[in-house]
């Protein structure tokens, strides 16, 4: 089931780390990929749908310059065919030495209306990705050309991404943090349960900025603090 306005925009509005703490709960504990940030700094979440893109240590024979002239190269045809408003999603065996995509093809997914891209390898020309807004993330910067150690094998598998499992259809957050990835079948839920989180530590934090005491309030073990919630929701509009 395709995504949905409703849930895409609650995403864009609730952290990475409340949604790590929602997945928790329902005991995924690999769901936040490691050793990857943002580009630019957001000013929203990235929200979307991966489309994956799998590498393999590249064998040298069969990963030239030449791939490129195949129209089916699975780097090039990801680039062509990722939806608009969806996040493409480089396997790169967490080796940034040999770049997943510079900023002439990151350029065409920001034509295509992709929501952003991530790789847990690294990017070239990370400078000019930054200046086109789109939502990038990776491990570090990475000149190399993708050729030189990895090897473009397939589109829209099951992936593993630093270190998390990312499907086809998952739905990846993106923030400061880094990016976390939720199982297609729970967004709505998830999304749901986050925003609900998000308004409490909003009036968790409003009431430790006026020197209140975390016992009790966060968590909310003294029924009291969630009265005071309920009240406060009200007078917020929350």
């Amino acid at each position: 089931m395709p995504l949905s306005n409703e849930t895409r925009e609650t995403l864009r509005r609730v952290s990475t780390a409340t949604l790590a703490t929602a997945l928790y709960k329902r005991g995924f504990r690999t769901q936040m990929i490691q050793g990857v940030l943002p580009l630019h700094q957001p000013t929203e979440s990235m929200v979307g749908e991966a489309v994956t893109v799998r590498y393999i240590p590249a064998r040298e024979d069969l990963n030239t310059l030449e791939v490129f002239r195949n129209p089916e190269h699975p780097q090039r045809k990801a680039i062509e065919e990722c939806p608009a408003g969806a996040v493409l999603v480089f396997d790169s065996r967490k080796d940034a030495r040999a770049a997943s995509a510079g900023a002439i093809l990151v350029g065409r997914l920001k034509a295509r209306g992709a929501a952003g891209v991530v790789t847990d390898g690294g990017f070239r020309d990370s400078a000019e990705i930054a200046a086109l807004g789109i939502p990038a993330f990776h491990q570090r910067p990475s000149a190399p050309t993708n050729l030189t150690l990895n090897q473009a094998i397939g589109i829209n598998e099951p992936i593993a991404c630093g270190d998390a499992p990312v499907f086809p259809g998952d739905v990846l957050v993106g923030d400061c943090d880094g990016v976390i990835v939720i199982p297609a079948h729970l967004a709505d839920e998830i999304a749901s349960e986050a925003r609900e989180m998000t308004a409490y530590e909003d009036f968790v934090a409003e009431k430790v900025a006026e020197g209140r005491s975390i016992r009790g309030l966060y968590p909310a073990t003294d029924p009291k603090n969630l009265d005071e919630f309920a009240a406060w929701r009200k007078t917020k509009n929350r």
